[in-house]
């Protein structure tokens, strides 16, 4: 079986070379080349063509991000970003690398971990996100996005019901980012239903998710205070805080510690569930790209309930996975490209409004 090749790149010499040793003591790994600025990155990454790329941010020369915007330009690889920066700035820039196709984020050891525990979790990512297969940003991708529209299993194009729709929730893990912010900037200014927004999103990295998503179109973008009333969201978008499930009940969003779903917590499928509960009919509901499972059964309770249902298709994922598991539940009543999923919501509120006039 071909090992995984893997192209390390870090500034620190003493870090790069850990890493390294971290990964050649894996005999299913391949160490192909070593960056120490992501200008040489490039250059390594045309030359090697590694499986995966371990990238931090902070790099001379040219950043991690500038780095991972050519690569996903020129010459698509997996890329997995580990950093030790935290602070708003550095968060911001590592947002930027996965919404221009980094696949994933990992913390670098902080020295309080279990003896070996980090490793372990390094190597299990990076064979991971070699396995993931990524698509050219931006410029292939706006050719994939030239396909005819992908509909449910049945093959009919669905046409919205007459009825009004009170609220949208929307949930993502990996590839996420790149394609909330592709969705909330497609949505006119006019546009008001409430967006309920759960993303996975590894610790300590989520902390400025809102902050950063906030600056990347005109819509407004928040935390929610526990008990705050839905339709105080109108316009906006509310993202469930880190380490918090966030929940539809008796018209108000909660926030609650209750056990990870799917080891997620915040998960999509308590946000969904909440949702069918409490709008049934009235509610529509977007499973975007992400591995796993989570929000599948969710969206088939929504939809279950008569509300209106969406799942990304295969050619715009990041990762077809919770899409996928949810088209195999026929729980979307509409598979659709990124591009058209914001028309679809626009049209829905359309719908709304004359159904209320």
């Amino acid at each position: 079986m071909p090992r995984t090749r893997v192209l390390v790149v870090e500034d620190s010499a003493t870090v790069r070379a850990r890493l390294i040793e971290i990964l050649s003591s894996d005999p299913a790994i391949e160490v192909v080349g070593a960056a120490e600025d992501g200008k040489t990155a490039i250059e390594l990454c045309r030359q090697t063509r590694p499986d995966v790329i371990s990238m931090d941010m902070m790099l001379p020369v040219m950043t991690g991000l500038a780095a991972t915007e050519h690569i996903m330009a020129h010459c698509p690889t997996p890329i997995l970003i580990v950093s030790a920066s935290i602070n708003r700035g550095e968060l911001f820039r590592i947002y930027d690398a996965l919404a221009a196709g980094a696949v994933d984020v990992l913390e670098k050891p902080t020295g309080a971990e279990a003896e070996g525990a980090w490793e372990e979790r390094f190597l299990s990512t990076v064979k991971l996100v070699a396995r993931i297969r990524v698509i050219t940003h931006p410029r292939a991708r706006l050719a994939q996005l030239r396909r005819p529209v992908l509909e449910n299993a049945g093959g009919a194009t669905a046409s919205l019901p007459p009825r009004g729709c009170e609220l949208v929730a929307i949930g993502a893990s990996t590839g996420g980012p790149g394609a909330i912010v592709e969705i909330l900037r497609a949505l006119p200014a006019a546009f008001r239903l409430p967006i309920l927004l759960v993303l996975h999103i590894n610790e300590p990295f989520g902390a400025a998710f809102a902050d950063w998503l906030d600056a990347q179109s005109t819509r407004r973008v928040i935390h929610p205070m526990d008990g705050m009333p839905v339709t105080a969201a109108a316009g906006r978008v509310v993202v469930a805080p880190a380490g918090h499930h966030m929940v539809l009940r008796d018209g108000r969003l909660r926030l609650t510690s209750d056990p990870e779903r799917h080891s997620c917590r915040p998960s999509v499928d308590v946000l969904f569930e909440s949702v069918a509960r409490e709008c049934g009919a009235s509610a529509a509901a977007c499973l975007l790209t992400g591995m796993g499972r989570d929000g599948a059964l969710g969206l088939l309770k929504i939809r279950a309930a008569g509300g209106i249902t969406i799942a990304q298709d295969e050619s715009t994922s990041v990762i077809y996975g919770m899409p996928r598991e949810a088209a195999m539940l026929d729980a979307a009543t509409h598979v659709l490209r990124l591009r058209d999923i914001a028309p679809r919501l626009v049209a829905l509120q359309a719908v709304t409004m004359e159904a209320r006039a």
